[in-house]
């Protein structure tokens, strides 16, 4: 059984509306709290933000949703429902795979439709190795899922159990690339089923099998798309709080916290202060442990995951090639992982992922105009380029990035760009996400499950931690499950439900009077 607060907990003060934020106040409205959430920006997003340039309407953060049933457990915690706030689109296919051998594969998530894909592309004997990996895949996800992925630790004794021997009995702490050779020979379809070890910050070379379930995620479960792109989520999530009873206070930075002994008893901002019996900190752990004044010992240091660029570009047309998310895989692979996770440097001969939303929703963009998202892994500011650096070498990488993708089929990529916006190193660490990643800490072993930071600070006996920083870990259903798990430290787990789980939803009737402090 793991810690909850102890005390008072009837006014929650959420600092943060990303999507743990929403996530926690959503499940801690479910759970009969009040719950006030301060925002620094003009409005609900955080990461997954959105901004709007020359009648574009452009994701800031992710753009690939995977598990929309953990989504759903939010929504679902104040009677409402995903599907009914949101139009989600299933991808077909998820991604589209461009080899520097000029072959293409799509990746599809139904059974019959990759494996004749597969067949296509590698033969028959690699289509019944995609049949033995997907089953692998998905029995990873079933013994991970409730008690690893959405489950708090408090002490790494909480592992033991008959759910760590079946993890350890499918290979899950052996190495994931290793995991995949087993079922495919083809080095192109590995990198197909093992590249989402870089959202892990760790090559899969190196990364424990047991990561793969972020492959399941991809590649099994589905990719979806929610028509307004992926800022709607966290629009929806705002909106179904907000009529639950939920207080909304946007363009308010959080400047420091009032304490009274090892207890928060108010948020303090610039236009003062907004009291609280308990608080959700969701800004990366840096912020969040300034605000709370202590840093927690840890016997190693923190290895952050790689960071990215990002290219965002307003196009006057498209490259029919291009599917809704697209792969575009270098020759390198080994030495790729190494540039970016060990020497620092910059990918020499890149693997991009090419995002082209309007393929799915036209209205993101002007008529007959289409929206492009080119995203390079680079190296954090610990290892790689610092922030100074990046003011003068970002102009000049974006050029690079436009030459190589003209050289790989996107012919007049740059004079095509109407409107565009560079994000580097620079920007990510200028909003405060450490080593200038918004990835946050890398998934190591020593940075997973109970050795990842905990979402309870030791000396703070009210405040409670979500977002990629802490646990789970990081992508979008982590985050979500991040904020239900602070909400369950905050009312108790008995009092947060899970739906996907088959447990009963609950309508929680809005609130009219005294719902605001």
């Amino acid at each position: 059984m793991t810690r909850s607060m102890e005390g008072p907990t009837d006014h929650v003060v959420v600092v943060g509306a990303g999507l743990s934020g929403l996530s926690a106040a959503l499940h801690l409205l479910g759970a009969g709290r009040r719950v006030t959430v301060v925002e620094r920006e003009a409005g609900p997003g955080g990461r997954a933000g959105l901004l709007a340039r020359g009648g574009y309407r452009i994701d800031t953060g992710p753009t690939v949703l995977t598990m929309p049933e953990v989504a759903d457990e939010a929504f679902a915690a104040v009677g409402a429902s995903l599907r009914d706030r949101l139009d989600l689109i299933p991808l077909h296919p998820a991604y589209r795979a461009r080899f520097a051998d000029g072959s293409t594969l799509d990746v599809h998530t139904d059974a019959d439709a990759m494996e004749a894909e597969v067949e296509r592309f590698a033969g028959p004997g690699e289509a019944a190795g995609y049949q033995r990996l997907r089953h692998w895949l998905t029995e990873l996800y079933r013994a991970e899922r409730h008690r690893f992925l959405d489950a708090d630790f408090d002490s790494p004794r909480q592992l033991l159990g008959p759910d760590l021997v079946r993890l350890a009995a499918l290979g899950g702490f052996g190495r994931w690339e290793a995991g995949v050779a087993r079922h495919l020979r083809d080095e192109r379809l590995r990198r197909v089923f093992t590249f989402q070890s870089l959202y892990a910050g760790v090559s899969p070379a190196r990364a424990l099998a047991a990561y793969a379930v972020i492959a399941y995620m991809d590649t099994v479960a589905g990719v979806y798309f929610p028509r307004g792109g992926m800022h709607a989520l966290p629009r929806a999530m705002a909106e179904a709080a907000e009529e639950a009873g939920a207080v909304f206070r946007y363009g308010l930075p959080v400047t420091r916290l009032e304490r009274s002994g090892d207890r928060v008893t108010a948020v303090i901002t610039d236009e003062g202060r907004v009291p609280c019996d308990a608080v959700v900190l969701t800004p990366d752990l840096p912020v969040a442990y300034r605000l709370l004044g202590r840093t927690p010992r840890r016997p190693l240091r923190l290895r952050h995951a790689p960071s990215a660029v990002v290219l965002h570009a307003g196009c006057d047309r498209t490259w029919p090639e291009l599917a809704h998310h697209t792969l575009s895989f270098g020759h390198a692979w080994r030495r790729t992982f190494d540039e970016l996770t060990r020497t620092g440097e910059l990918m020499s001969d890149p693997s991009l992922l090419i995002t082209r939303p309007t393929a799915t929703d036209p209205s993101l963009a002007p008529p007959g105009r289409h929206l492009h998202y080119v995203l390079a892994p680079c190296p954090h500011t610990g290892i790689g380029p610092g922030p100074a650096a990046w003011h003068e070498l970002g102009p000049r990488y974006r050029d690079a990035l436009l030459r190589e993708l003209d050289h790989r089929g996107l012919t007049g990529i740059a004079d095509a760009i109407e409107e565009e916006c560079l994000v580097t190193p620079a920007d990510w660490a200028a909003r405060g996400h450490a080593a200038g990643t918004p990835f946050s800490a890398a998934h190591t072993f020593t940075q997973t499950g109970p050795f990842r930071p905990r979402n309870m600070v030791r000396g703070v006996a009210n405040a409670v931690l979500a977002g990629c920083g802490t646990t789970p870990g990081v992508g979008v259903p982590p985050v979500l499950l991040s904020g239900k798990l602070a909400a369950a430290r905050v009312a108790g787990a008995g009092r947060i439900t899970s739906p996907a789980a088959g447990l009963p939803r609950t309508r929680v009737p809005v609130r009219a009077e005294g719902a605001r402090p």
